[in-house]
């Protein structure tokens, strides 16, 4: 059977280049802390990754920290500010939205149980955040602020060096998870304004289990791990070694190509999205009125319960989502957050290109969608009596 893989949102397939690279130092086992050979040969290929994640991010390598993934750098930026916080005897006001990943959401909750206070801000329609509503938000006792660069469900782009503006000024800790957007847009963190963000090797052709947090140089934040004097005695255990170097490969890689790749996968996904709208009625591409990523499209399809879609293009050999891995299985809180009904809450996929698809593979994927939902519907115990959605 063909397969179409269109969820690069959860995941990437490992680069060739990236796994030649790790291939290269899988036979260097020293501790990248000792000072004999062993241990500076590998020292040496954690560094010259740094300054390739470094590059990517248009900062400097001290202000990278390698972690084991974008959930760990969300809850080091987090956890590590309300914890210095604390320490200094203040428990204060936290802002963030209610669509952001759930290793954001999730530290926000933990640190209201012991004694924090946050506000999620909804977004509107198209799953944007308006600055106003930030500056509406922000108290004398805020002291940081998470956001999103954009959503890992529907691609929306949020106004983060605009909202960078109005903290900035008050001198609140901004931090982004920008884990979805690596990749398919330019990260630029002195653009942005942020004091902290998030990325993930494995979102852009690396391998699993690493990624980074860019902490802007002279910001202190409590440790989460604690040991040994690793990652400027920040963040402690033995480095992974190869997870790093491929990190630092997949980097470089993306940013010599993003210039070709995100073209030609925009240009994809504005087809399928046409086409569908075209051949499938009752449709809503959600987060369409915003900004967005080139690859991702969040559409409902009315009266199609949406796992059940899910699994019949399973069926025909095509890999998409209900939104985010992480989250696999539950009602997704970021349609929620747009206030639509639960039918249609209900009844989305999410489809995220990535640059080995085609054209060809997006036809076959139009054609299989044409037919499933159709057949689905037919048998749909929604459609009876509803009025159709407009698309």
């Amino acid at each position: 059977m063909k397969r179409i893989y269109l969820d690069y949102n959860s995941s990437t397939p490992l680069d060739k280049r990236v796994k030649a690279a790790m291939d290269e130092y899988s036979e260097r086992f020293g501790n990248p802390s000792n000072l004999h050979y062993f241990g500076r040969e590998t020292r040496e290929g954690i560094e010259v990754a740094r300054r390739k994640v470094a590059d990517f991010l248009c900062c400097s390598s001290e202000e990278v920290f390698f972690t084991s993934g974008g959930t760990e750098a969300n809850n080091w930026a987090i956890k590590g500010l309300a914890f210095k916080h604390l320490a200094e005897g203040k428990r204060g006001h936290i802002i963030t939205s209610a669509i952001e990943h759930a290793s954001v959401l999730n530290a926000c909750q933990f640190l209201e149980r012991i004694g924090f206070s946050v506000t999620y801000l909804l977004p509107d329609e198209n799953g944007w955040i308006a600055p106003d509503a930030v500056a509406r938000a922000i108290r004398e006792d805020t002291f940081l602020v998470s956001l999103m660069h954009a959503n890992n469900e529907l691609g929306t782009l949020e106004p983060i060096s605009e909202i960078s503006e109005i903290l900035r000024k008050r001198e609140i800790f901004f931090h982004t998870d920008a884990v979805a957007s690596a990749g398919k847009i330019e990260l630029d963190v002195k653009k942005l304004g942020v004091s902290a963000l998030t990325i993930s090797a494995h979102k852009i052709h690396g391998p699993k289990g690493v990624g980074a947090l860019y902490l802007k140089k002279g910001i202190q934040i409590e440790n989460l791990i604690h040991g040994g004097h690793h990652e400027q005695g920040m963040r402690s255990g033995t480095e992974n070694l190869l997870g790093i170097i491929g990190f630092g490969k997949a980097c470089e890689i993306t940013r010599e190509e993003m210039a070709t790749t995100v073209p030609k996968i925009r240009d994809l996904r504005d087809y399928l999205e046409e086409e569908a709208k075209r051949r499938i009625p009752d449709i809503r591409i959600n987060g369409a009125g915003a900004s967005r990523l080139c690859n991702t499209s969040s559409i409902s399809f009315a009266y199609v319960e949406g796992e059940a879609l899910l699994m019949n293009l399973d069926l025909e050999g095509i890999a998409v989502s209900s939104g985010s891995a992480c989250s696999a299985g539950e009602v997704s809180h970021v349609l929620q957050a747009l206030s639509l009904p639960p039918e249609f809450i209900n009844s989305t996929v999410r489809f995220s290109l990535g640059r080995e698809n085609t054209r060809a593979e997006i036809e076959f994927t139009i054609d299989k969608l044409e037919g499933v939902v159709k057949r689905l519907r037919e048998i749909s115990p929604l459609k009876k009596g509803r009025n159709k959605w407009k698309r």
